[in-house]
């Protein structure tokens, strides 16, 4: 059970049918869902409006309904549905989620960043749940929609909220900020993620900072110690610094990775964390979890366990095995500028392997800076990387600067998937390890199921 009808009733007043004692066990937004004692809320889009489905959502389980006040309900509503009627069915959401909150009271840890927000929300959640109730976002329900259902979605005794905080605009992260009163944020890092709708990383610093909206003095922040935009900001509240540079609060040392794992420390101490992510840049989302989990009073000991237990979202550096024995890399999920830079720079750090191929494709959103972005990847592109396959029209950039500035790397640029497929076939072999990273909708998961082994 989340609620009652009788405490829905406090947030929503204007109602008709409600039974105090019934009780509301899922709050949905799809009315193909199928439910137990459901609060539908029909959202209304751009093209789109969901109270034409009402009538569905209570044949799949809906016992209560949000509905926007100028609407007509239908004629054959039946009677004994509870109705709470409301000017904006979205904004109310919002607010239920607040009120939600409010009324569970768990601590809320907020996680905003370019690049590195998924996994360090998989990471403090992990370390979290080894001592709270934990609930997290989970998928991409990190937007204005999204992260109220997160809320509504965590059990009455929940005592830790993990909440992922996504945007592509400003006054976004503010909004959610708002809902959620972080008691302590984390922004992982500046990008160039939606730099095409902010104008500049100076721009993306200042969506991020929204975080801030939300939160109390008395809240802690956590950032990017490495990231000047960040480090010059004056700040209002208790802000701790994670990094490689000397400067920071937390700092990270002695870090290693091969296939399977990561090792650092932290401060010069002894304690050795290890992590089953990939690539120098996982330290110190790692870093991120460790000062979050001190924060919540949790023993070091407990935070090394759960940190080395780790369970993640998928296609982000995703190990597997494919046809032949070589090793495939899933980084699929999304891409920017930085987060492929990062993936480049781990497959030539690694050990084991006599061919390392990249394959990449678009990353979107970079509006007119796009070009010089695919060139500058480009760029970092050389040896030990034995081959770079592209595909799209922004990647060809990138094969293009291999070419000029790196001739001891094979570089091809593919108009089509099945041509790509033909190049990458003759690496097709346990002496390879091939990376596949893209913007989010050139799906490349599609090239690791191509050459996965079927069994």
């Amino acid at each position: 059970m989340l609620f009652t009808e009788k405490w829905l009733s406090t947030v929503f007043p204007t109602n008709k049918n409600v039974t105090d004692e019934a009780l509301i066990e899922q709050v949905f937004i799809d009315s193909r869902e199928q439910v137990k004692n459901g609060l539908f809320i029909p959202i209304v889009g751009e093209r789109f409006d969901a109270h034409q489905f009402v009538l569905d959502a209570i044949e799949n389980g809906a016992s209560s309904i949000l509905w926007e006040e100028d609407k007509p309900l239908p004629k054959d509503f039946p009677g004994n549905i509870s109705v709470f009627f409301v000017e904006d069915t979205t904004k109310a959401l919002q607010n239920l989620s607040y009120a939600y909150k409010n009324h569970v009271k768990p601590k809320v840890i907020g996680i905003t960043g370019s690049n590195g927000k998924t996994t360090t929300k998989d990471l403090i959640a992990n370390v979290a749940a080894s001592s709270y109730r934990t609930h997290a976002t989970q998928g991409n329900l990190n937007n204005h929609i999204g992260l109220p259902l997160t809320i509504l979605s965590m059990p009455k005794d929940t005592e830790v909220l993990v909440l992922e905080m996504g945007m592509n605009a400003f006054g976004e992260i503010e909004l959610l900020s708002n809902i959620a009163e972080p008691d302590i944020s984390v922004i992982t890092n500046i990008g160039e993620s939606h730099i095409e709708f902010l104008g500049s990383r100076e721009g993306i610093v200042e969506a991020k900072l929204e975080i801030l909206s939300g939160m109390s003095p008395n809240a802690r922040l956590i950032i990017d110690g490495d990231e000047k935009l960040l480090n010059n900001h004056k700040y209002d509240m208790k802000v701790i610094s994670c990094g490689f540079h000397s400067n920071n609060n937390v700092k990270i040392n002695d870090v290693n990775n091969n296939i399977h794992q990561t090792t650092f420390t932290i401060n010069n101490e002894s304690l050795m964390f290890e992590i089953s992510l990939v690539g120098v840049h996982h330290a110190k989302n790692a870093a991120y979890a460790i000062t979050v989990g001190k924060l919540l009073n949790i023993p070091i000991k407990i935070i090394k366990e759960s940190l080395k237990n780790l369970e993640l979202s998928g296609m982000r550096f995703e190990v597997t095995k494919g046809n032949n024995g070589v090793t495939l890399v899933n980084d699929a999920y999304n891409a920017s500028p930085t987060s492929m830079i990062g993936a480049i720079e781990t497959i030539k750090s690694l050990d084991g392997f006599k061919y390392k191929v990249l394959v990449l494709g678009d990353i979107l959103e970079l509006g007119e800076h796009a070009k010089k972005f695919h060139q500058q990847i480009g760029e970092h592109i050389c040896d030990p990387i034995t081959a770079v396959f592209t595909l799209g029209e922004l990647a060809k950039e990138i094969s293009h600067t291999v070419t000029k500035r790196a001739p001891e790397v094979t570089a091809w640029h593919a108009e089509t998937h099945e041509q790509l497929l033909t190049f990458l076939e003759p690496h097709i072999n346990a002496e390879s390890i091939i990376l596949f990273k893209a913007s989010r909708l050139l799906e490349f998961e599609q090239f690791i199921q191509q050459f996965s082994n079927h069994e």
